[in-house]
């Protein structure tokens, strides 16, 4: 007996998949989730095959009866519609580009798996669109991820580099799991070849403090940066957290800046309770974000913070032909930690300032905020940091 509208209308659910039929071969497969399908069913030289039509009631029974009947016209030409129709299909994934398939991936995949999507978004506009954008998922070759790759460690960005990699390498995995490649370009570059991540152990001395901090206030980088890294210094907070801040999350009356969980590592809120110098620090940068909603706004666009990179490359220019070995950003972070242990503050309230989550049976049983201790602790950070060079040993 054909289905009707009102049939189809009342199906309902079993604990297993059954199907109904309809005529000439169609039918509908109903599975245990509710879902609904149309399905053509045919022989062709002796073979029986199945075609999918479509879901329902996306696909309406007069609708499916048409597709039906196209299907039909080419098997009574000696064609298999099922085999058509996964010639299709590949060849719409044979032609699928970098630009859109990238869009999938970090709409299926990245927007699931990470909780800042900032970095890997960033990486593939910039560096991945711009050279193989328009490109075949297909056609892209180990040349192609090694100029991309490489052209970032030629900039001096070795751990960008190995970043980048690792965007075009889980890219290129799920492409072939969508089916969009065969192979994946990346695997031909191993990352020890890239960047091999070691485990830093710098820290400044007060003596290199001093020469970092008069080395920013003399160099020509932006005002904001000279601030921020400052600012960095005397709250331990990382870089990013400063780079997403909005004022928003700041109360100058109060003394502290709330960092929201979606801007914190850790995936909790932070607390950072500012000394008084870092409070004349964050006033300084109200007044040089122009109204900005942001507390370091880009340049060009106000509404957006500027790039990841960008203090970095601040730091790298302010300490340019000084006499002072290497350090990053994060490094700072370390210097606070080390010498704040080193005068005797708990690591307790060390760590909770660092906004570490604590490991272990302790980290388990331990909740305490340590808010009074912060908020002296980062007050005697401020004061040791501003100190002159001569009163160092007096500490």
């Amino acid at each position: 007996m054909a289905l009707t509208d009102t049939a189809l209308k009342a199906l309902k659910p079993r604990e297993r998949t059954y199907t109904l039929a309809d005529e000439r071969g169609l039918y509908v497969e109903v599975f245990p989730t509710g879902g609904v399908v149309w399905r053509y069913r045919y022989r062709l030289n002796g073979k029986q095959e199945k075609l999918s039509l479509g879901k329902y009631p996306d696909l309406t029974l007069k609708n499916a009866r048409l597709k039906r009947d196209e299907a039909a016209h080419a098997v009574a030409m000696g064609e298999s519609p099922a085999q058509q129709k996964q010639l299709a299909k590949a060849g719409r994934a044979a032609a699928t580009t970098v630009a859109e398939f990238g869009e999938k991936y970090f709409r299926e995949i990245v927007a699931r798996d990470w909780k800042n999507v900032t970095l890997p978004r960033r990486y593939f506009d910039k560096s991945i669109i711009p050279a193989i954008g328009s490109k075949a998922m297909k056609d892209v070759s180990a040349e192609d991820a090694r100029s991309i790759i490489w052209r970032k460690k030629e900039e001096g960005f070795d751990a960008a580099a190995g970043a980048l990699r690792g965007v075009l390498k889980r890219m290129f995995d799920y492409a072939i799991t969508c089916g969009v490649a065969t192979v994946n370009p990346v695997s031909a570059l191993p990352m020890r070849h890239v960047h091999k991540a070691k485990p830093r152990e710098r820290t400044l001395s007060p003596a290199e403090i001093r020469t970092f901090l008069r080395a920013v206030d003399e160099s020509n980088i932006r005002r904001q940066f000279k601030i921020g890294l400052r600012l960095i210094l005397l709250t331990m907070v990382r870089k990013s957290e400063l780079l997403l801040a909005r004022w928003e999350h700041v109360d100058l009356d109060a003394a502290e800046w709330h960092i929201p969980v979606e801007h914190s590592k850790t995936g909790k809120p932070h607390i950072v309770y500012l000394a008084p110098q870092a409070v004349e620090l964050f006033q300084q940068l109200k007044r040089l974000a122009g109204g900005s909603p942001l507390i370091l706004p880009g340049r060009a666009h106000p509404e957006k913070p500027f790039a990841h990179n960008a203090i970095n490359s601040a730091l790298k220019v302010s300490l340019a032909g000084q006499d002072i070995p290497a350090f990053t950003v994060h490094d700072l972070r370390r210097t606070a930690s080390t010498l704040l242990h080193e005068h005797g503050w708990s690591s307790d309230v060390v760590e909770k300032a660092l906004n570490h989550t604590i490991g272990g049976v302790r980290g388990i049983y331990n909740r305490a905020e340590y808010a009074p201790q912060r908020r002296e602790m980062l007050g005697f950070w401020a004061e040791f940091v501003g100190r002159p060079s001569h009163q160092e040993q007096t500490v």
